[in-house]
């Protein structure tokens, strides 16, 4: 039975032709999923603060992530985890639900009908024009950008970078947590460069047992640990699964809220899969991310599960990164991802001992290998070197995929017309940049 299985999945997931094995997309999915495992208890902490409640919520985002992973590999077969997203669910319930009064039943069903347009979308281009005429400075600038961006998550995770009282970012000095997180970053960087298999999960596992060992010897709590909870089980909460309000998000003053969730997606999606991807060489003869459109399809279909189960909209994770630097090719890593999601409908208590930390070091290390498409960048070239630049730098300093990918296709647009190179701007790209205007003015109204 075991030989029948393990031939099913080469076959399927075409491991040989992929230069991987199960081991190797094993191993990978437990590392993407160890990144990106503190969405479920942070996803309900940020929602509960709208008035959601937050076993409801928590139980909503194990079964978005659960499903919406296990199909990204089944039917996109790509190595991307998909679960909600942190900027889109401080967008929720900061901007929509808090400063502009939107119960939440309503705002629920605004995710669904943008995940349903979103849909219609990824169906409709049958062409991939969305995909094909993004420029290739512009889908390097996105690889980089997050790569800046998911190292940034990991400096600040483990308390190395930290808020200053003037509002910028600085040292966070030397300490416990720094020390753990300095020693966990040498450990498995030595690991990665002596080309040790599976070096991320170890590296992950190290640091947690000395971040636990530093916390007892020397007292105080790990950077950005979680409070420990009560027992070891909790049961689901499935109360607000189907509680969106349909009708009332069809109202026309909640259009604009569904244009910006629509569109935050669609920009989050297209450019971590073309980030996450480009990074791993994981792209087609026109240097498109394979199977880039069935990953939008599933992108979208993760936005509708949100609404229906009661969470914030999903969408892919850039912590994907880190179980592509694993060795992770195929849909088989997001799979084991999504599968590990599914004890936590019970199991969730465990992991507020996890402390944040632990993965800081691999999130770091992630974004340096993210980094590679700078060598591609012709600095001579001034019109295309500032989008580049913009779309990199921009996501890590504004905290937002978002921001980079507007301001990115904005200053494409702009430079290649302005300097007489009208022909290279597409017309997906005039669409995109009118699009980035619309999401900009209406990003710019829900932040006051």
């Amino acid at each position: 039975m075991g030989t029948i299985l393990c031939t099913s999945l080469y076959q399927w997931f075409d491991l040989d032709n992929n230069g991987t094995d199960i081991r190797t997309e094993v191993l990978a999915g437990i590392t993407t999923f160890a990144a990106s495992m503190y969405i479920i208890t942070v996803n309900p902490a940020i929602l509960h603060a709208s008035g959601m409640p937050s076993g409801a919520v928590l139980t909503a985002t194990v079964l978005v992530s659960a499903f919406s992973s296990i199909m990204m590999g089944l039917y996109a077969r790509n190595p991307l985890l998909v679960a909600p997203g942190m900027s889109l669910n401080t967008l929720m319930a900061v901007s929509v639900i808090q400063a502009e009064g939107v119960p939440w039943r309503t705002c629920l069903g605004c995710v669904f009908w943008a995940g349903v347009i979103f849909s219609i979308l990824t169906i409709l281009d049958r062409k991939r024009r969305i995909l094909l005429e993004v420029p290739p400075m512009l889908r390097f600038g996105l690889a980089g950008g997050i790569g800046l961006f998911i190292a940034m998550i990991g400096f600040e995770a483990a308390g190395f970078i930290v808020p200053m009282e003037n509002g910028a970012l600085g040292w966070g000095k030397i300490n416990p947590a720094t020390l753990t997180f300095l020693t966990g970053l040498m450990i498995t960087s030595v690991l990665v460069v002596r080309k040790v298999r599976g070096s991320f999960i170890i590296g992950i596992a190290a640091t947690a047992l000395i971040s636990l060992a530093s916390n007892h010897l020397l007292g105080g709590a790990p950077a950005q640990a979680l409070e420990p909870a009560n027992g070891l089980m909790a049961w689901p909460d499935l109360s607000i699964v189907l509680q969106l309000d349909l009708y009332g998000a069809l109202s026309p003053h909640l259009w604009p809220v569904i244009f910006l969730f629509l569109f935050s997606c669609l920009f989050d999606g297209l450019s971590t899969c073309v980030g996450v991807c480009e990074a791993g060489n994981l792209i087609d003869v026109e240097r498109i991310p394979q199977n880039l459109q069935r990953s939008l399809r599933v992108n979208a279909l993760g936005v509708i599960l949100s609404g229906i189960l009661g969470t914030s909209p999903s969408t892919s994770y850039i912590e994907s990164a880190t179980g592509v630097e694993e060795g992770g090719r195929t849909g088989l890593t997001a799979i084991v991802s999504g599968l590990l999601f599914l004890p936590f409908l019970f199991l969730s208590p465990l992991l507020s001992w996890v402390p944040a930390v632990a993965t800081a070091p691999v999130l770091v290390l992630a974004g340096v290998f993210m980094l590679k498409p700078l060598m591609y960048v012709r600095w001579e070239r001034s019109d295309d070197a500032i989008p580049f630049f913009l779309a990199m730098f921009l996501m890590p300093l504004t905290y937002s995929i978002t921001q980079g990918i507007i301001w990115g296709c904005l200053s494409w647009v702009v430079l290649k017309t302005a300097s007489g190179k009208r022909s290279q701007v597409t017309v997906s790209m005039w669409a995109m940049a009118i699009l980035s205007l619309l999401l900009l003015l209406d990003i710019s109204r829900f932040s006051h």
